[in-house]
């Protein structure tokens, strides 16, 4: 009886002992995989919800997260307000809650969507915008091109739509100075 008394005291040590190993190893795994998450896979998680973004220099941007690209997000501020913002700049974010999205590779595709290809879909539409920089400065225009590392605003007031009457010069803008670009509807902002 004593015997069996031992091994089963022994078993029952052996087992805790490999319980104890496999809760360390586990949280060991789950901390390597946070430690690997960027701040576009915590934010990816996030599509749909209201966030509240620091974006430095260019202040508080408050909405509904719609996507996250490759160096960029874009938020619905409110009404039809839509809001391109460079994750450069963003600071700080609440509002995120516990949701993660799976880490996604680039890819070829996914990769080449960056702030640049962005700013070009704006410039092709020719959406009148307001810029924020990273310093808190604000332009408004229409995106006329973009350049590589560059984009070329045609200023004019935010409520006028543009028309060379309108346009009272043109402002060459370092795309990485870019913190916020917002969508303007002329006469209505």
């Amino acid at each position: 009886m004593r015997w069996q008394q031992l091994f089963a005291d022994l078993q029952a040590q052996f087992e805790a002992e490999e319980a104890a190993v496999e809760h360390a190893e586990s949280a060991s795994r789950a901390r390597a995989e946070v430690g690997a998450l960027g701040i576009a896979d915590r934010l990816r998680g996030a599509q749909g919800f209201p966030l509240v973004l620091g974006c430095g220099g260019a202040g508080t941007v408050a909405g509904v997260l719609i996507e996250v690209g490759a160096d960029w997000l874009l938020v619905e501020e409110g009404g039809a307000r839509q809001s391109l913002i460079a994750l450069a700049a963003v600071r700080s974010v609440s509002g995120l809650g516990r949701r993660t999205a799976v880490p996604e590779p680039a890819g070829p595709v996914r990769g080449r969507l960056d702030l640049r290809r962005a700013l070009r879909g704006l410039a092709r539409d020719r959406s009148a915008v307001q810029i924020v920089l990273d310093d808190g400065g604000v332009l408004s225009g229409t995106l006329d091109r973009v350049g590589a590392d560059y984009v070329e605003l045609a200023e004019h007031p935010a409520d006028l739509p543009r028309r060379s009457e309108a346009v009272h010069g043109v402002r060459a803008v370092v795309i990485g100075a870019i913190a916020v670009v917002r969508t303007v509807t002329p006469g209505l902002d």
